[in-house]
């Protein structure tokens, strides 16, 4: 069975009303599919690579600092996953030496010469609507130069992230309009899969600046990248691909995710 265009993993937004803006990015695909699939390891021991990328030998996740889960909703463009009970506590941020003990983590650091700020949300804002990058944020840090932080995430969460110097510009509706890291981790809508990509589409649509940056799945090795001002594009997002479904990373099996984040990437 092929998830293209099954799954929306955030809205993609063109111009008009925002019921008229939703586009799919649907990356969930079968395997026997033809886009790049990663597979995840199991569970059961730990990981090579740093300290962050490795998994508890028990196979028994941490959900410590997690709020309670809320239920799905919708389908294909309209699905809803966990947004957290209060909204946003299923993204946290984490210490170094926690990481590893949950099963879906983000390690964030920068190509950045000076304070970026890095924002996370739900595709589902507070208010039940699909606008949750509409000033919303689940968290919110200052990455410095030089620093590395840690975002995990709980079951069945799907939302974006963005970062830039100052704070996130946003489009004439309010929208963040930046590079998008866009995720989706341990689907209930998608048979548990997890997917992930970098978008520039809210940012090119606004016409504004495209900020460099580049997602790794660890594990599986396959990245998702865009270089300051989309002078390089590989395996993500641009206008051109509003449309096309299945570009990023697609990750099988409910297994572990570790992906790696670098912002203002210029290669």
């Amino acid at each position: 069975m092929q998830f293209t265009k099954s799954l929306l993993l955030l809205a993609a937004l063109t111009t008009g009303s925002l019921a008229h803006r939703v586009h799919g990015h649907a990356r969930r695909q079968s395997p026997s599919s033809s886009a790049t699939v990663s597979a995840v390891p199991s569970s059961s021991g730990s990981a090579s690579g740093g300290s962050w990328t490795a998994t508890p030998a028990s196979g028994s996740y941490s959900t410590a600092g997690f709020g309670s889960s809320t239920a799905n909703s919708g389908s294909d463009i309209t699905y809803q996953g966990n947004v957290g009970n209060p909204w946003g506590s299923n993204i946290i941020q984490v210490s170094e030496s926690d990481a590893s003990n949950y099963k879906y983590v983000a390690a964030i650091s920068g190509q950045n010469t000076e304070p970026w700020t890095v924002v996370f949300w739900n595709k589902y804002g507070p208010d039940g609507k699909m606008d949750g990058w509409y000033g919303n944020s689940a968290v919110t840090f200052t990455l410095n130069a030089g620093e590395t932080k840690y975002v995990a995430f709980d079951d069945d969460t799907n939302g974006g992230f963005g970062a830039a110097p100052g704070s996130l510009p946003t489009d004439s509706d309010g929208g963040y309009a930046c590079t998008w890291g866009e995720f989706d981790f341990g689907s209930n809508g998608n048979s548990g899969w997890s997917g992930f990509d970098v978008s520039a589409i809210m940012a090119q649509n606004a016409g504004l600046t495209v900020q460099g940056m580049k997602m790794c799945d660890v594990l599986g090795g396959t990245c998702s990248t865009i270089t300051t001002g989309a002078a390089s594009v590989d395996n993500a997002y641009t206008t051109a691909e509003t449309d096309i479904g299945g570009i990023g990373g697609n990750l099988s099996g409910d297994g572990p995710v570790r992906i790696a984040v670098t912002i203002d990437y210029s290669g």
